[in-house]
C-alpha cells in the first residue's frame, strides 16, 4: 500500500524545494496553505519549515519535504506542484481539482473544499 499524500509535486517543484532548502540556515522543507485575500478570495502560501508540525500533512519527493496545513488539505487535494520559470513569471503553480476560478492576474483563486468522504477515504486506504 502507498502512502497517502494530499498533493503530489513535479520533478520540477521537487529540485526547486531542494534548492530553497539548500540556501536557507535549519530548513526542512516548505509548508504550503491557504488563505482569504485577492480578489478571487484566496490565495495560497508558501512558507519556510524550520521545525516541522506533527499536525502537517507531510509530502516527500527525492529528498524534497513539503507540508500541508492541516485547515489547508480539503481545498489542496489532489492537487499537482509545479514550478515554472517563464519570461513574465517564476514561481510554484498549483494544478488543483479544486479551484473553480482565478483572478486575471493569477494571484488568487477561488476554491472549493474537497469531499470530506473522498478524503477520509484516500487517507484509510493508503
Amino acid at each position: 500500500m502507498g502512502r497517502f499524500a494530499v498533493i503530489t509535486m513535479t520533478e520540477k517543484a521537487a529540485d526547486r524545494v531542494r534548492e530553497i532548502v539548500a540556501t536557507r540556515d535549519n530548513a526542512h522543507g516548505i509548508r504550503l496553505g491557504i488563505k482569504k485575500g485577492g480578489c478571487a478570495g484566496m490565495e495560497y502560501t508558501v512558507d519556510l519549515v524550520t521545525e516541522p508540525n506533527t499536525k502537517d500533512d507531510h509530502i516527500e519527493r527525492d529528498g524534497a519535504h513539503v507540508y500541508v496545513a492541516p485547515e489547508a488539505a480539503l481545498f489542496l487535494f489532489g492537487t499537482e506542484m509545479d514550478f515554472e520559470q517563464t519570461t513574465l513569471r517564476t514561481g510554484f503553480t498549483f494544478r488543483n481539482p479544486n479551484q473553480s476560478s482565478a483572478c486575471g492576474c493569477g494571484e488568487s483563486v477561488e476554491l472549493k473544499p474537497a469531499d470530506l468522504k473522498a478524503l477520509a477515504e484516500a487517507r484509510a486506504s493508503a
